[in-house]
């Protein structure tokens, strides 16, 4: 199954593209990132709102907190300040790439559970396809908003992660656990 240096392979990884996204998307005005351009959350602002949201639910689930929607409100329109939302990201991103530097392969081992917001019946799986969860769901939905950047006229860095550029000396040590 997977380790802890995926996690931080993955948590940089999602850095790098999330860094990626929001600067190309900073060539566009308030009106083009918020434009219908028929992807399944509609505009780039919903679709990276949803991300930012979704990232956080799955890590307080990976963290064992079984009803995450307590306190945590899913919002396509929020942020809606394009300031804030790069802001919230970048901590966001931080979080997770705290997360990822404290998990042990341990930490991978065992279950989760949750109860959706939706009131269907409550939700387990191994912590490590939790993990897994979290990092495929990003790359999913930042494939659609690339594909909208693209379209848009914006140039996002490419996906690929050989593509990605290396981690500092201090970051690759702290990715072998050292």
């Amino acid at each position: 199954m997977i380790s802890a240096d995926y996690c931080r392979l993955l948590s940089r990884y999602n850095h790098w593209q999330n860094a990626s996204l929001v600067s190309s998307a900073d060539a566009l005005s308030d009106s083009e990132r918020w434009l219908d351009r028929g992807a399944f959350f509609k505009s780039i602002a919903a679709t990276l709102n949803h991300l930012y949201w979704a990232d956080a639910l799955m890590l307080e689930r990976i963290k064992g907190n079984e009803s995450p929607q307590d306190t945590i409100t899913h919002s396509l329109a929020s942020p809606s300040d394009w300031a804030q939302f790069r802001d919230l990201r970048a901590r966001r991103d931080a979080e997770i790439a705290n997360w990822a530097a404290s998990v042990t392969d341990a930490d991978l081992a065992g279950s989760v559970g949750w109860y959706p917001p939706d009131g269907s019946a409550r939700v387990e799986m191994s912590k490590a396809i939790a993990a897994v969860q979290l990092f495929n769901h990003q790359t999913h939905h930042r494939g659609q908003i690339h594909a909208m950047l693209t379209a848009a006229g914006a140039e996002p860095a490419p996906t690929d992660i050989p593509a990605m550029p290396r981690a500092s000396t201090h970051a690759r040590r702290s990715d072998r656990g050292s």
